[in-house]
């Protein structure tokens, strides 16, 4: 059993990798986080008391009388909390609730309270209290926090007052607001108060200290959200997800991002705000996650020769297309012979995860970020660029002879293998992605994915890729399993990535070898987890 450090170093070593090309660039961009006051908040959250689960979080928050909440402003999740706490606390239904935020001025009460009564409309709040101007973020999770407060609470307010950009009177904006909070306390003398307020603001020090000036006997509770510090140290809990861990009494911290979502969200603002341009340029984000898994494997992206290394990696990057190119991407996927039903299938699957690799033209198209999926898809074109690009399209298996029942079979297995690659890039960079679950599957065995397989062949083209993303999840998950381990390491899994998988009949040797060594792998760690 992997000791705790152990288990520390390998969940966090892909994602460190990953975040240093990310803070470099925000380092050159934002020199603000050199300031005192950004300081006392990375330097007060170094440790915890203990994990916390769902149920201990309600019951703390239940007990307090105000609740701030730390805001990453650049991350949807981080309002989407917020959103979901206070849904939550009304729903008790013993107390009424309240919400502040910092993103509106006190000065715009009236333009939020004729919102509030439907006066008017979303568009015009958003003009009038100058949000892309003032504050310039994800407008969407921001106003979904305003509707949940209107749907279940009993008033909104707004805190924040000038000047933001100046970090010398950040001081007085905590006083400020520490007096707009106890106003509102006096309004609503037995309302549940929630507080949004960017997370610097959340160091002791800081906003806490103003409003315990102002309300001495309140029960206050910090809710923190993804410190980087708390966030690497739960890295070496034996769960596979921790949910929350309590930094003392008046403090939690919850995880729903990672460190590399939190910096590479944060960064994407800033390259859209240098170019004054309304779309991000995702392609850094794509090259870095591709960067960060071929140093942990080992890949040499200039060798200039194919076998144990790729040949030329850094030659075969794929093209990154947003959202204001699509019409670029669907030229160019028509003239490479993919048919609409073809394209509106990809579309479909890009609105679900956010991004797709498309293999056909060695090319990402981006959405919206979500690490967890923009990391299985970079790890797939990792996986096509080791076998040598350009590949054949699916179903373009080929052997003199052989029958059609068997490329099937060989396009099937090669699936699931490329499915495992991807699932296992994805934790090794998303460490928080759940495992994947069995369901009411057979147990993992040869044969039961040779009848998988022969099952699969028979069906349409949804359902057989369906199975093989099945298979090849619970395979990613269980050499995921031992990696963590220390059973499996960057030279072995290269290998896999390499394994050229058009020839026919190597794709079941594969999925069968990966089979038999990791039952090797799961029984001495069986017999120490009964130890």
């Amino acid at each position: 059993m992997a000791s705790t450090s152990n288990l520390r170093s390998r969940r966090s070593a892909v994602q460190l990798q990953a975040l240093a090309g990310v803070e470099r660039e925000i380092r050159a961009q934002d020199s603000h986080n050199r300031r005192k006051y950004l300081r006392e908040f990375s330097e007060a959250f170094r440790s915890y008391e203990s994990v916390l689960d769902s149920n201990q979080l309600q019951d703390t928050v239940r007990a307090a009388d105000v609740v701030l909440v730390g805001d990453y402003h650049a991350l949807p999740a981080a309002q989407r909390c917020a959103a979901s706490l206070l849904e939550q606390r009304a729903l008790a239904g013993d107390r009424p609730v309240v919400l502040g935020v910092e993103t509106i001025f006190s000065r715009d009460q009236h333009i939020l309270d004729e919102w509030w009564c439907r006066e008017i409309d979303e568009s015009e709040l958003r003009q009038r209290i100058r949000f892309d101007l003032d504050w310039g973020y994800d407008w969407a999770p921001f106003h979904d926090l305003l509707v949940a407060a209107r749907d279940h609470a009993e008033a909104l307010y707004g805190l924040d007052c000038m000047p933001r950009e100046d970090l010398r009177k950040i001081g007085a904006r905590d006083r400020h607001a520490a007096a707009k909070i106890a106003e509102i306390r006096e309004r609503h003398p037995d309302a549940v108060i929630f507080v949004l307020f960017g997370e610097s603001h959340l160091a002791p020090g800081h906003l806490p200290r103003a409003l315990a000036e102002q309300l001495p006997e309140t029960k206050t509770l910090t809710v923190l959200q993804n410190v980087d510090a708390l966030y690497w140290r739960a890295a070496g809990e034996r769960a596979d997800k921790i949910e929350g861990v309590r930094v003392d009494e008046k403090v939690v911290c919850l995880f729903n991002a990672t460190p590399l979502e939190k910096y590479e969200s944060y960064r994407l603002f800033l390259d859209q705000w240098s170019r004054c341009e309304d779309g991000p340029d995702f392609a850094p984000t794509i090259y870095n996650l591709i960067d960060s898994l071929a140093s942990f494997l080992e890949i040499n992206r200039y060798s200039h020769h194919n076998g144990t290394q790729p040949k030329f990696l850094v030659d075969m990057l794929p093209e990154v297309y947003g959202h204001s190119s699509i019409t670029l991407l669907e030229r160019l996927l028509s003239r490479r012979g993919v048919r609409e039903e073809e394209l509106a299938w990809m579309l479909a699957a890009i609105d679900e995860r956010g991004s797709s690799y498309l293999p056909q033209v060695n090319a990402f198209y981006v959405r919206e970020l979500q690490i967890m999926h923009a990391a299985e898809d970079a790890t797939r074109f990792l996986h096509h660029a080791c076998q040598g690009l350009p590949r054949r399209m699916k179903g373009g298996y080929s052997g003199s002879g052989e029958s059609g029942e068997r490329r099937a079979a060989d396009e099937f297995y090669a699936c699931v293998v490329e499915h495992a690659v991807a699932y296992f890039g994805s934790r090794v960079l998303h460490p928080s992605r759940p495992a994947a679950d069995d369901g009411d599957l057979p147990q993992l065995s040869r044969a039961a994915l040779e009848k998988a397989a022969q099952a699969a062949n028979h069906t349409d083209r949804a359902k057989f890729d369906a199975a093989a993303q099945r298979w090849g999840f619970r395979i990613g998950s269980r050499i995921y399993d031992a990696y963590l381990a220390g059973k499996v390491g960057p030279r072995t899994l290269r290998r896999l990535f390499l394994a050229h998988l058009d020839e026919p009949g190597l794709a079941r040797k594969v999925c069968t070898a990966v089979l038999a060594k990791l039952r090797a792998y799961s029984r001495p760690l069986a017999r120490a987890a009964h130890a």
